[in-house]
């Protein structure tokens, strides 16, 4: 009965946690009233390794990190909607990542884009970006062991990353989640992803199902 009570606590407080790291704009549903489809594009990514690497290598590591998050957040969504129901649908990444190479745009220079003119590029009405530190490669697998020597020689700590929902048209943030990566955030990219958007899944701002509680805010 106890354990029941004590990981029923840490349940919610890792909710709580969650939902303090969460922007919402009070103009969300001004701006997303008329939004049907929102695409996924790659995340921005720092990495800081430990080693020596090339400047190319790292280039390329960050890249492969970008692309396993957008894949991971396509991956969440598609399994989520069986359950939830969601008042838009996700551009499929193949068709979004073919379309941005069509118009010569890739990882190193998605960034000088605004989300209007990506938005119009890629005919959706909003874009889900983000930005990706870290100082492990995460999409090989990272360890979920801790101990307490972990927390104070910072080996428990793996980084940071900001998933945010831009309006197409005006080009406005209209959501933003950051958690910071640790140990306990999960074994790869998918896992990370998983976790972290179920802790955010009350605060969605397109589930169906969510109570109306934004002016709560």
């Amino acid at each position: 009965m106890k354990n029941k009570l004590a990981i029923l606590l840490a349940l919610i407080g890792l909710t709580l946690n969650a939902q303090k790291n969460i922007y919402e704009s009070a103009k969300f549903d001004d701006l997303s009233k008329s939004h049907q489809t929102l695409a996924i594009i790659p995340f921005l990514t720092s990495l800081q390794l430990k080693g020596e690497v090339s400047d190319d290598e790292l280039k390329q590591l960050e890249e492969k990190e970008a692309y396993e998050v957008q894949n991971a957040l396509e991956t969440y969504f598609s399994k989520r909607k069986k359950k939830k129901k969601f008042s838009v649908t996700f551009q499929n990444i193949k068709n979004t990542n073919a379309i941005l190479s069509q118009q010569n745009i890739t990882y190193e220079n998605i960034d000088i884009y605004t989300v209007r003119e990506l938005s119009e590029i890629l005919g959706v009405d909003g874009i889900i970006s983000g930005n990706l530190d870290l100082n492990v490669l995460l999409s090989n697998g990272v360890p979920t062991k801790f101990s307490i020597m972990d927390y104070i020689n910072g080996d428990a700590n793996y980084g940071r990353i900001g998933v945010k929902i831009s309006d197409g048209t005006s080009g406005k943030l209209l959501w933003k989640y950051e958690k910071q990566i640790n140990k306990k955030s999960g074994k790869n990219t998918t896992d990370l992803i998983d976790k972290m958007m179920k802790m955010a899944s009350r605060k969605f701002p397109y589930d169906r199902e969510r109570p109306r509680d934004r002016k709560d805010n």
